[in-house]
């Protein structure tokens, strides 16, 4: 029998807060580097964010695996409340995954861990969703490429290790690469692999 940290704490209109959710989601990624707001009224068990918890609700189902980075990988309530609310498998591996969900950037593997998607099916990889502090108080990336019309900028933490090096390896293996959702506690930025990365201070 489902306990109640479990149950409780999901989309009160799953249809309607599903479809703003994704509505969101579109338009981050069509405009990368842009802060939208997510108010999903959702309460995911600790370390799980509101945000990083509603795009996995709206994008996860019984056909995608997903991925939890250890800390959450080894909370029996995380696991659980995820697959409650979304029927979805966890991956054991990175490169199994669909989705994957990370409370602490610092622990992620190599992106190149994860499924990349190969030439004839670049989408058949990963979509990494990071749980941020914030999106605009860290290091300040220089962001280019489609949707941006000259360049835009973010400024997300924490962040995977050498990460502007991690992206540009990613970037190198267009059409194959990963697209990441920046997740704060209540807002949303996305990085698909077609947007160059470049520091702010350059």
């Amino acid at each position: 029998m489902a306990t109640a940290h479990i149950v409780e704490g999901g989309f009160a209109d799953p249809v309607f807060a599903s479809q703003s959710v994704f509505r969101a989601v579109m338009d981050a990624m069509a405009r990368p580097g842009s802060v939208l707001p997510i108010d999903a009224g959702i309460s995911p068990p600790a370390p799980l964010n509101a945000a990083a918890a509603a795009v996995a609700l709206t994008l996860a189902d019984g056909d995608t695996p997903v991925w939890l980075e250890a800390e959450m990988a080894k909370n029996e309530a995380v696991a659980g409340w995820l697959a409650f609310h979304t029927g979805a498998p966890l991956a054991q591996m990175p490169s199994d995954a669909v989705f994957a969900i990370a409370s602490n950037p610092a622990h992620l593997p190599p992106l190149t861990g994860f499924a990349l998607g190969t030439q004839e099916y670049p989408d058949r990889s990963t979509t990494v969703i990071l749980q941020m502090a914030s999106l605009s108080d860290g290091p300040v990336l220089r962001l280019s490429g489609p949707g941006i019309r000259t360049t835009n900028s973010i400024a997300p933490r924490p962040l995977p290790g050498h990460f502007e090096m991690q992206w540009q390896a990613i970037n190198d293996l267009y059409p194959r690469g990963l697209d990441l959702v920046l997740a704060a506690p209540d807002a949303i930025a996305c990085l698909p692999r077609t947007t160059r990365i470049g520091n702010g201070e350059a």
